[in-house]
């Protein structure tokens, strides 16, 4: 293709036309670029929603109503953006199992700015659960904002200041409102620079293949492909019609009450892996930092150099054993405090770090005793 005076087209044509591509991409390549149009999705919902939130404790809850019964429409972008959160999630955990299958975190500077992705959506699909202002999303965020007090030394003032104040007030709303509405567009600029990393290095297949020698252009016959995300999105738009609010708790419906906990307080079910293995830990600190190490763990694994490996098998083995032990944990997330869950958790949480280790003690070892 002959390069033009515009270094902005050429920019974008080297992301999705040139972009040299392995020949074997299977649909679970489509993870990517299905996220990247949820994204988008997101913002766009979230931005008309903006224009009728009131981010004030005496209000918030009222507006979320007034969107959903008085706004023209409204209901359909609330629905749709309370549903595309979950739908967000879906595709990052299948893009992260699919990264472990792959041996992804070969690709070092994609796999660390893909990590801190995650995090970061994790902190504004939280925030944005908040702002519903009812009885599980508050008590939601006097439990997860209280766990910074056990950082050392500034815990408490750290808490104090995302509270503004000694309590879940307006003023922490008015702060997660804000925080919400920002943060989207900074991960929009660390996406392009993951796939920037991602493009200057080439992706992972299926044949593990490294080199530019057997690859074909990404456009068009990948944007053929990735016009089967159209049949997810058909799925997502129909399960949202019939089913709006089978993920959703019912204490969402209830006005947030400071003076009156639920009896049972559960987070969305793409943080219930996470909650359990903070629950399972009597220890408030230690429960802290088995929840952190649940995610930062997977930064370790870049300290891995091993390019080829004879343990293909052993490493298939290792990460569906790792997606049970997770789907197991999420389960029992949402599990009442009694036995045998009280048990059950614990033990699948060593399980959940068991495998994380040996994957990486296998990927570490393996190339010293096979090469």
């Amino acid at each position: 293709m002959i390069k033009s005076n515009n270094n902005l087209y050429n920019f974008i044509t080297s992301m999705v036309v040139t972009l040299p591509t392995s020949k074997n991409l299977t649909i679970n390549w489509n993870y990517g670029s299905m996220l990247g149009m949820v994204l988008i999705f997101q913002i766009l919902t979230g931005t008309f929603l903006a224009f009728y939130y009131t981010a004030d404790g005496a209000m918030a809850f009222s507006a979320v109503q007034y969107i959903m019964y008085e706004v023209n429409y409204g209901w359909i972008f609330r629905i749709f953006h309370s549903n595309g959160a979950s739908l967000f999630f879906i595709f990052l955990y299948l893009h992260i199992f699919k990264a472990l299958f792959m041996v992804s975190y070969r690709l070092k500077k994609v796999w660390i700015s893909g990590l801190t992705i995650y995090l970061l959506v994790m902190m504004e699909a939280f925030m944005g659960y908040v702002l519903v202002w009812a009885q599980m999303s508050f008590w939601a965020a006097v439990v997860i904002t209280s766990l910074l007090s056990v950082i050392p030394i500034w815990g408490p003032s750290i808490v104090t200041w995302i509270w503004s104040g000694f309590g879940v007030t307006s003023a922490t709303l008015k702060f997660f409102f804000v925080l919400h509405f920002l943060l989207p567009w900074g991960l929009m600029v660390l996406i392009l620079a993951h796939l920037i990393f991602l493009h200057s290095t080439g992706s992972t297949s299926s044949l593990y293949c490294h080199g530019d020698y057997d690859k074909i252009c990404f456009g068009p016959d990948y944007w053929n492909k990735d016009a089967y995300n159209i049949i997810f999105w058909l799925v997502f738009v129909v399960w949202s019609m019939f089913y709006p609010y089978i993920l959703g708790d019912p204490e969402m419906f209830i006005e947030a009450d400071p003076m009156m906990s639920p009896v049972h307080i559960v987070p969305e079910w793409y943080f219930l892996f996470a909650y359990a293995i903070l629950r399972a830990i009597p220890n408030k600190v230690l429960g802290v930092v088995a929840l952190l190490m649940s995610i930062v763990i997977f930064y370790f694994f870049v300290f891995i150099n091993n390019y080829t490996s004879c343990l293909v098998k052993l490493n298939k083995f290792l990460v569906f054993s790792f997606i049970l032990s997770a789907v197991i944990l999420s389960w029992l997330g949402q599990c009442l405090v009694e036995e045998p869950f009280t048990t059950l958790s614990p033990l699948f949480s060593i399980i959940y770090f068991l495998l994380v280790l040996i994957l990486l003690m296998v990927f570490y070892f393996s190339k010293k005793l096979f090469i």
